[in-house]
């Protein structure tokens, strides 16, 4: 068995703590490696790495730094299949949705690539009598990101290219359910040529998220997770003083219009429901269907659901792997069994799905139910799973207000024919990501990713412009050089003469 360490200072390390988790290979159910859970003085260790290395990398130029970056996403470029089986043992998901989650990650690092640009401030020439002002952004010095097991290497990503691209540095604590992904980037960003502790990474659980919340010398903390965690995040971060981004829980709707083109809703539920088993923020959990669609759209699914390939993610004609853990996989069964005590209608039953020859694997196939209500907890809460809910409405102004009325608001969808629909929904919606006959309208690198309501807690979205925003401060100079003559003292605001 395998020992997952940590990275810091430009090497691995095993850590002081005596406390470990098993790390497991969900398809088979087998514990695979060892994880050691940090300490406070394991999290203070990689802060002081990170602290110590700021001074250098701050001052270091913009296009060095960028530099650095794109030879990270050259080496990105070789190892992604060594990535993304990486993802696919550890948690699940199938290797080809795998790949495409390093995709993501190296276009957030392409994006990072052209920080000189991006960094650049504005400039006014004699704003007064001989007075020019400009502006600048500068790093904010040791910067930490908490991330979540569904996206072990694309949400990472969405942090610290651009963070380090900005001058600050950065420490990492990865979802301990999958972290060798981030110990590889780790490694692979050394080989770059990135300076030690520029980039650490700590595994841990709760113990080290609060002493990354309480160190002094952290000055930034980015989360995505559960809403929560993410609540307690940016309450604990804020009350100390931190910039805190916390991107919550989520419950995406799909708006399914009279005339939509069913062949495409169906491919695209079939894909974002149940792609990566549903273990993902973006991930399509209810269709609402208005009129009289929905007899015809769950006639359609139905047999989709049923005939999805369910098996370990490695072999190639897979569909849908196993959920992360047992315990999760337990999780989603109890959400089953409360809709069907709640009255909801079961159409496709993935309960007693069995996988031959990975019967200990963490396996559980599609679910489907109709004629979800509102007051139900699978419609309320955030599964997590690969179960859809159908819920039925009259008309599209309801469906409008049955999706604000969410406490969610992270993503959602409409398809539809009509422009006149599409463009009143996009307006009308109380939603950070909207799609348009786009099923997961996940914004592309140089744009940036966030929800509205209880999907986001914090006043910045991840990543793009948003993301630079969040790891600079913003500095105003005004300049002005003394004249040979003295003019005396000045009691007024400066302005143009």
């Amino acid at each position: 068995m395998k020992t997952i360490p940590h990275f810091i200072n430009g090497q691995r390390y095993d850590g002081s703590s005596s406390r470990y988790a098993d790390g497991f290979n969900p398809a088979t159910g087998e514990v695979t490696s060892s994880i050691p859970l940090a300490s406070n003085e394991d999290v203070a260790l990689a802060v002081a790495a990170a602290r110590a290395a700021f001074p250098a990398w701050s001052e270091t130029p913009a296009l060095k730094r960028a530099r650095i970056l794109f030879n990270f996403k050259a080496l990105l470029d070789q190892h992604q299949d060594e990535l993304a089986e990486l993802i696919t043992r550890e948690h699940g998901k199938v290797f080809s949705d795998a790949k495409g989650e390093v995709t993501r990650g190296i276009e957030i690092v392409e994006f990072a690539c052209g920080i000189p640009q991006l960094l650049k401030g504005q400039y006014t020439d004699q704003i007064g009598g001989g007075i020019d002002n400009w502006s600048m952004r500068q790093s904010l010095g040791v910067v930490a990101g908490i991330t979540p097991f569904n996206f072990p290497m694309m949400v990472p990503c969405w942090m610290f290219p651009v963070a380090i691209a900005c001058g600050n540095t950065f420490v990492l604590k990865p979802s301990e359910r999958d972290p060798s992904a981030s110990l590889r980037l780790a490694e692979l960003l050394t080989e770059a040529g990135l300076p030690p502790g520029v980039f650490n990474v700590v595994q841990g659980d709760k113990q080290a998220v609060d002493a990354l919340i309480a160190h002094p010398d952290v000055e930034a903390l980015s989360f995505v997770g559960s809403t929560p965690i993410a609540e307690y995040i940016y309450a604990e971060g804020t009350r100390r003083g931190k910039r805190v981004q916390a991107l919550g829980g989520a419950k995406n709707h799909l708006v399914v219009m009279p005339d939509a083109d069913l062949d495409q809703v169906t491919d695209a539920l079939m894909g974002a429901a149940y792609g990566s088993a549903g273990e993902r923020c973006m991930a399509i959990s209810v269709a609402v269907a208005v009129g009289d669609v929905a007899d015809e759209l769950v006639e359609r699914l139905t047999p989709r659901v049923k005939a999805l390939v369910v098996k370990d993610g490695m072999q190639a004609d897979a569909e849908m792997g196993p959920l992360v853990t047992a315990q999760h996989r337990g999780k989603v069964l109890g959400y089953i069994e409360d809709g069907i005590a709640a009255g909801a209608d079961l159409v496709v039953d993935g309960r007693d799905l069995k996988v031959a020859g990975n019967e200990k694997g963490f396996f559980l196939g599609g679910t489907l139910f109709d004629n979800v209500k509102p007051a139900m907890n699978i419609y309320r809460e955030e599964i997590f799973g690969p179960v859809l809910c159908i819920v039925r409405v009259p008309d599209f102004a309801t469906a409008v207000d049955l999706i604000n009325a969410h406490e969610f608001g992270n993503g959602v969808a409409c398809f539809t024919s009509d422009g006149g629909v599409a463009r009143a929904f996009a307006r009308q919606i109380k939603v950070g990501m909207v799609g348009i006959n786009v099923p997961i309208p996940v914004p592309m690198a140089w744009h940036s990713f966030g929800g509205w309501k209880r999907s986001l807690f914090g006043d910045h979205h991840a990543y793009g412009e948003e993301g630079i925003r969040f790891y600079t401060r913003y500095k105003s100079v005004m300049q002005r050089w003394p004249d040979s003559i003295s003019k005396g003292a000045e009691f007024t605001m400066p302005v143009a003469k």
